[in-house]
């Protein structure tokens, strides 16, 4: 299967680093114009010559914003221009006891976490519809079914996610256009390996060690027993976008490594 993203231009929220990074590159591999998002201009700027220089006649813009307000939604959509595909990738992530949760963390998450993706959707659907083809993707997470007790502010968002999706897909009903949510497992992110390497800094184990001791204790259900890389989600939003997925929607499509013990 050849997937041809050609004369498609597709905007990537939170995409600087990680699995948004990973995605960007993967639409812009299958001939697709890509959009990278982040908050710090220069984060922005680098990426966008990473990008460039790893594939080879890539097309990718850069647009700074943060995405938990209207107001830096508002902006970027001034500068990001048109879409065919939307990935809702921006998120945030922290482990906390409930106890310690504030409402000003639990407002925080969801508008990071949901709000951004509402409001880009709200924004870029209509036109997906008018031309009859589009693809919106969430990137959710295995989270969203199994809550995490170290973080269920983090778990609650991810499963708002997937009634947003699914919702979304049934407004599109007999359309081009499809909605869906995708779901990875732990994943080698940035923010997953910054958080590694701190704890190994403040232990007498390598970051390889912790990861292998967190699979086994916290997500012992692993069929893969490690951490799936950026790319390897990627690959399956890519496909998502493609044309030969289009009669893929309202699904919520995991690449957890076998995490989630539902057979459906």
């Amino acid at each position: 299967m050849k997937i041809d993203l050609s004369g498609r231009r597709a905007v990537i929220s939170g995409s600087t680093a990680g699995i948004g990074f990973a995605i960007a590159k993967g639409l812009a591999e299958a001939g697709a114009a890509v959009v990278i998002n982040g908050r710090q201009e220069r984060a922005v700027n680098d990426a966008v010559t990473q990008l460039t220089r790893a594939v080879a006649g890539a097309k990718a813009d850069g647009v700074a914003a943060d995405l938990a307000t209207p107001d830096g939604v508002a902006e970027f959509l001034r500068r990001a221009g048109t879409a065919d595909i939307l990935v809702n990738n921006v998120g945030i992530f922290e482990p906390k006891p409930f106890d310690e949760i504030t409402d000003t963390d639990w407002q925080r998450f969801f508008d990071v976490n949901v709000m951004s993706g509402i409001r880009l959707s709200r924004h870029f659907l209509p036109a997906m519809r008018a031309k009859n083809w589009g693809r919106v993707v969430f990137i959710s997470s295995e989270s969203a079914l199994n809550i995490p007790t170290e973080m269920i502010h983090y778990g609650m968002t991810k499963t708002a996610q997937l009634a947003v999706a699914r919702g979304l897909a049934q407004a599109m009903a007999g359309t081009g256009v499809t909605v869906n949510a995708v779901l990875p497992g732990p994943t080698r992110s940035k923010g997953v390996g910054d958080f590694l390497r701190d704890m190994s800094k403040n232990s007498a184990q390598s970051a390889e060690t912790i990861e292998k001791d967190f699979i086994a204790q916290n997500r012992p259900s692993s069929l893969i027993r490690r951490f799936a890389t950026p790319e390897e989600v990627a690959n399956m939003v890519v496909f998502v976008c493609s044309e030969q997925a289009s009669a893929t929607t309202g699904s919520a499509l995991r690449v957890d490594g076998g995490v989630i013990q539902y057979i459906v």
